[in-house]
């Protein structure tokens, strides 16, 4: 065994990315992206593009070219204490308390729910998401199977079952989307409109946690050396961005179309049902819900390993793997009761403070032979982007949090912030970070020659 990556171990670990990556929430925002969307949908899926593929893969990249263990050890480049706070809180996110929660209740929402009279609707959700955290678990025990499991089954299973929908849609459309109507921000901002909108996926906060189970699945296939895991990350991220561009890229002109004959859904949960029902009738709610079910049990499956396996990793002191597995599907398994709308609405602002901070350090990693790596550079430029995204979160708080005097006072002075309004205040912040922090280094080699 030479050490590099071979092309069918870069298509199976890249299905395996890509099936860890893709749930239910990935099927459902860009159909409704392009429902809103209407004619303005390709300029509104390059926007989503941007952040639901190409920061992932910078995502996964970042973790093979920095020569990093996971995001613990990328993210101690700021500071160790830093790093210990922002990897418990991001794997908490798209863990137990955010996404882990969601694949069940997605799942449920579209595949079961129309289908459970009102009254039972509680004790069904229950039952549903008790056996899909069950399911979970049972593949989550054993993590060195995680290529057979996803790579060559669910995903496989996955994407036959989604291709029968998206061909059939693509051969006989519902309506041309030249003529579909506009909503909202896409009649004006199309493009930053679809680039927020792909937070809402959360594969790049994703793809830092999956660094780890990647580096991992080519060390078992005998890729060891530092420089043949970066480029085998390069090789199983590009397998995994030709198969997102193509399905996001249907996806949105499905729904775009979709115009055509149905009216603007409520969410992309809603949009799928009733174009799957239009296509196949009743069928189509069956091949819905296995479609469904699939996405989110192998994201599941992939959440659970990663958030367990780093957890033992940052405290080695406490309990097993098999004990965090259990204890994030269990809790993932309560918060999932509570609603899918409640865990989105709360989700929104931790997601907006995350993803600046995310995407700072994923730059910062292919920036860093410019400033050879300095701490300081790291540092300024993090807290200029965490100051600034602090107001991006307020600004989507609940109103039942964010209509408060203080809140709003204090969204008076981020309201100053070019693109604020566009939810990207931190991107000048965190420039000015940047520079100060080349400046400071600069200063400091003076010093040191003088």
């Amino acid at each position: 065994m030479n050490g590099k990556l071979s092309l069918s171990s870069a298509i199976v670990i890249g299905s395996m990315l890509f099936g860890m990556f893709f749930g239910a929430g990935n099927l459902i925002f860009p159909v409704h992206m392009g429902q809103e969307a209407g004619a303005d949908v390709w300029p509104a899926t390059i926007g989503f593009l941007i952040t639901a593929i190409g920061l992932p893969f910078l995502g996964v990249v970042a973790i093979g070219i920095s020569r990093s263990s996971g995001l613990f050890d990328l993210a101690s480049r700021i500071h160790p204490t830093y790093a210990k706070l922002f990897t418990v809180l991001l794997y908490l996110t798209i863990g137990p308390a955010f996404a882990l929660p969601r694949t069940a209740t997605v799942s449920y929402q579209i595949g079961l729910a129309p289908y459970i009279g009102e009254e039972l609707q509680m004790m069904a959700l229950a039952g549903f998401t008790f056996i899909f955290f069950v399911l979970g678990l049972f593949f989550s025990m054993n993590p060195g199977k995680l290529m057979t499991y996803i790579g060559k089954i669910l995903n496989p299973l996955f994407l036959v079952f989604l291709a029968i929908l998206l061909v059939v849609a693509l051969i006989s459309p519902m309506g041309a989307i030249s003529s579909a109507p506009v909503s909202g921000d896409y009649t004006t901002m199309p493009f930053f409109k679809g680039f927020t909108e792909g937070y809402n996926t959360m594969d790049a906060l994703a793809a830092l946690a999956f660094g780890i189970i990647v580096i991992r699945a080519m060390q078992e296939v005998g890729v060891k050396e530092p420089k043949d895991i970066a480029i085998g990350m390069v090789k199983a991220g590009i397998v995994t961005v030709i198969l997102m561009v193509v399905i996001y890229a249907f996806l949105a002109y499905v729904g775009a179309s979709s115009l055509g004959v149905l009216p603007l859904s409520a969410n992309g949960g809603i949009a799928l049902a009733q174009i799957a029902h239009y296509y196949f009738g009743s069928i189509g709610a069956v091949l819905l819900a296995i479609i469904v079910t699939l996405a989110c049990l192998k994201t599941a499956v992939g959440l659970i390993c990663a958030c367990s396996e780093t957890f033992v990793e940052l405290f080695p002191n406490s309990i097993s793997y098999k004990k965090y597995a259990y204890t994030f599907a269990i809790v993932s398994f309560l918060i999932g009761n509570v609603g899918l709308t409640q865990i989105i609405s709360l989700a929104i602002p931790i997601l907006m403070l995350l993803y600046p901070l995310t995407i700072t350090i994923i730059l910062l990693t292919f920036l860093s032979p410019l400033f050879k790596g300095r701490q300081a550079v790291y540092l300024s430029t993090t807290v200029f982007a965490l100051l600034a995204a602090i107001g991006d979160a307020l600004n989507t708080l609940p109103a039942f949090l964010g209509q408060n005097d203080l809140v709003q006072s204090v969204l008076l002075l981020y309201k100053a912030l070019p693109f604020f309004e566009l939810g990207m205040g931190w991107i000048v912040p965190s420039g000015i970070g940047f520079i100060l922090g080349l400046i400071y280094i600069a200063i400091k080699k003076s010093e040191r020659i003088a």
